[in-house]
């Protein structure tokens, strides 16, 4: 079968690879719909370590191919979807409520990480009846793949920030995760919504998805600003859905004492992330700092496509690019390097 891979930090591209086995509590899953994340690009810079030729990705739906004997709840044709995080459910971390960090830190990630990824003609899911969602009919592919990692992860920084009902809320960076944070936060009751963000692309679809303002960090002091439509309180909530050392400060200075710093930003790199100490009340200003890793499974996944199916929420208006399988080089780069005021790229198989 054909693999887009990380041939080695740095390089990507193409080759052939064998047809994944299945043990007796697997899944082989045939990929027709998946999407380019920024963690691919993480991955790519070496922010996980070297890894060679190792398949890419871990947004994707498909068609159940083969599945083993002891799984019970899934057969050959059937439509599903696969959590990005496809933990060990028998794990110490699972029972203990952490099951995205099941075999270690971060254990549950284990699609272009510690295994091969979606992006191949055939990917292998473990553990299938715990890992794998059906896709209701009235679902589409390209609306459904966004419940793999967008939808999970963005959905999980509003879980994660203890957002009282009408609460206010601000959400640092509006890609795809902020996008899905700032819908998240809408859907968990917050009074009041905004947006940190530059991009008027990326500013406009904020608004679609729940913004009630916008703070553009380029035209404005953030702090000065997310404290003047808070009335000088800061927020109860700040999600950094960005990843940056910058970004997490802010988060920090925003936040009132004893709200919640809610964090889903990848660190793709350097070794420390600061806290401003006054701002942190010198470590006593009763403010909770929250992280967690995409939340996967098929409960999160199920509930998820509810979502959907319900019509809460469109998260199709993210797609920017379409592109087929054969074109994954390129698509790639208009992902990876941010081209053409790309917010997410699809890929048909």
């Amino acid at each position: 079968m054909k693999a887009f891979v990380m041939e080695r930090i740095g390089s990507v591209g193409f080759m052939e690879k064998p047809v994944p086995d299945v043990g007796s509590r697997d899944a082989l899953v045939r990929t027709t719909r998946a999407l380019i994340c920024t963690s691919d690009s993480h991955t790519v810079q070496g922010g996980i370590g070297p890894r060679e030729n190792l398949t890419l990705g871990h947004e994707a739906v498909g068609v159940v191919e083969a599945v083993g004997g002891d799984v019970e709840d899934f057969r050959p044709g059937d439509r599903v979807l696969v959590g990005a995080i496809t933990p060990d459910w028998g794990d110490m971390a699972s029972q203990n409520g952490y099951p995205s960090q099941s075999g270690g830190p971060l254990g549950g990630f284990k699609f272009a990480n510690s295994k091969d990824g979606v992006f191949a003609e055939y990917f292998h899911v473990g553990d299938a009846d715990a890992n794998l969602a059906k896709i209701p009919d009235g679902i589409s592919d390209e609306a459904a793949v966004y419940c793999a990692d967008m939808l999970s992860t963005g959905f999980m920084g509003a879980e994660h920030g203890n957002i009282p009902m009408g609460g206010t809320v601000a959400v640092l960076a509006q890609g795809p995760v902020g996008l899905m944070a700032t819908a998240g936060a809408r859907l968990q009751g917050a009074g009041l919504v905004i947006g940190v963000e530059s991009v008027p692309s990326r500013q406009k679809l904020a608004r679609f998805y729940g913004a009630d303002e916008i703070v553009d960090f380029t035209r404005e002091d953030v702090v000065e600003s997310v404290l003047e439509l808070t009335n000088g309180q800061g927020v109860d909530t700040a999600i950094e859905a960005l990843g940056a050392d910058i970004t997490f400060r802010t988060a920090v200075e925003i936040t009132k004492p004893g709200g919640t710093v809610s964090n889903v930003g990848y660190f793709g790199s350097g070794d420390h992330v600061s806290i401003p100490r006054v701002a942190w009340g010198v470590g006593m200003a009763d403010k909770t700092i929250s992280s967690g890793l995409c939340p996967g499974g098929r409960l999160r996944m199920e509930r998820l496509l509810r979502v959907l199916e319900k019509g809460r929420l469109d998260p199709t208006r993210m797609t920017t690019h379409t592109y087929s399988f054969d074109e994954m080089e390129r698509a790639f780069e208009v992902s990876d390097k941010k081209l053409e005021d790309v917010i997410k790229v699809l890929v048909a198989f």
